[in-house]
């Protein structure tokens, strides 16, 4: 319980937000795997990553308008997108270190299940139950926190990743890249899509997205970085 307390604080310490109510970050840093037999599944993160993945969508729109006043709705579109995608999220968990807090059940391996989509989704977990414990200023705030610098940034190249990888795969003399649905998930209406991108002689890569269009988006931009092709991935 000890252990549990010190890295609930030290989340705290690295995000910048103390909660009155710590049953809300213990929430969001539980996986469903971490339930006991008996508990209902809104004592994992999932009820709060639903929640916070709407908040972290208005508070990037917003910082968006504000950042970018010249910009047409298809820029700050294409912009919104890449910023609240599932590979984002995830590499805001590692800034935040929540690899290291979420806690899982006891079973053998149950930790090497850290994947990217459960990174992405206890970040917004996490957004969500301080939306909940502090209102939407301190969501807001604690979005600028992470997000400012990665909003700023250069933009990525306007071309799609699927468009990138089928041209760089037509110069070196390769059929179209091929997406294979591997998975799907979650309710029917907020599904994850969990998509492979084929090309011979090459090992596949994987993406995730909310949509299948999203997953095949970011399968490209794997193959993409991992090839060496950009240095990182395009727009999902």
């Amino acid at each position: 319980m000890k252990r549990k307390a010190n890295a609930a604080s030290a989340v705290e310490e690295r995000i910048g937000y103390r909660f009155a109510d710590a049953t809300l970050l213990e929430r969001a840093l539980t996986h469903s795997s971490a339930l006991s037999a008996g508990s209902g599944r809104s004592e994992s993160y999932q009820r709060l990553e639903f929640l916070g993945d709407r908040v972290l969508g208005l508070a990037v729109a917003d910082m968006l308008l504000r950042a970018f006043p010249q910009a047409t709705e298809g820029e700050l579109s294409r912009r919104l997108a890449d910023l609240v995608r599932a590979e984002s999220c995830a590499a805001v968990a590692r800034a935040m270190q929540l690899d290291s807090a979420i806690q899982f059940g006891t079973t053998k391996g149950a930790r090497a299940r850290l994947t990217q989509t459960i990174l992405a989704d206890a970040c917004e977990a996490v957004i969500g139950a301080v939306f909940l414990d502090g209102g939407y200023a301190a969501a807001a705030a604690l979005v600028e926190r992470f997000w400012r610098e990665r909003m700023l940034a250069p933009p990525r190249p306007l071309r799609d990743s699927k468009t990138v990888l089928q041209e760089w795969a037509q110069g070196r003399g390769l059929p179209t890249p091929l997406y294979r649905e591997v998975a799907r998930s979650g309710p029917h209406h907020d599904p994850r899509f969990r998509v492979t991108v084929e090309l011979p002689d090459l090992p596949p890569a994987e993406g995730t997205g909310r949509s299948k269009r999203a997953a095949e988006q970011a399968a490209a931009a794997a193959m993409l970085q991992r090839e060496g092709v950009v240095q990182d991935d395009g727009y999902g």
